[in-house]
């Protein structure tokens, strides 16, 4: 197949491109983003740390939605836990997801 570009710029997008652990990192930190109610969540805990039966009330989401989402949150190393006596509450790990997620809201024009 004839290439339009020149050989630099062939090697220079193939070394640009994410290739192993830290595509199949990439293609995991971007999933947190492919559902609607892990939205929500986001947008929620960027604003507040809350525990589970804040997080289902304010978004009029059921619990063990909530929790199944958080725990799939957890897994992905997008928040963190504080516990107090039998209360869990939820926070994001970082500003990074809350940022990603503004810069999608900007770049749709919102």
């Amino acid at each position: 197949m004839n290439m339009l570009i020149d050989k630099r710029l062939q090697d220079m997008v193939k070394d640009y491109v994410p290739k192993g652990e830290i595509l199949d990192d990439l293609v995991c930190f971007f999933s947190i983003f492919s559902d609607y109610t892990r939205l929500k969540m986001i947008s929620a805990l960027a604003i507040s740390e809350m525990c589970v039966s804040d997080l289902s009330g304010i978004l009029n989401l059921n619990q063990t939605t909530v929790s199944h989402q958080l725990r799939l949150l957890k897994n992905l190393n997008a928040v963190r836990t504080k516990r107090q006596g039998k209360v869990v509450f939820y926070s994001l790990r970082n500003d990074t997801l809350s940022e990603v997620l503004l810069k999608g809201v900007e770049f749709l024009g919102y």
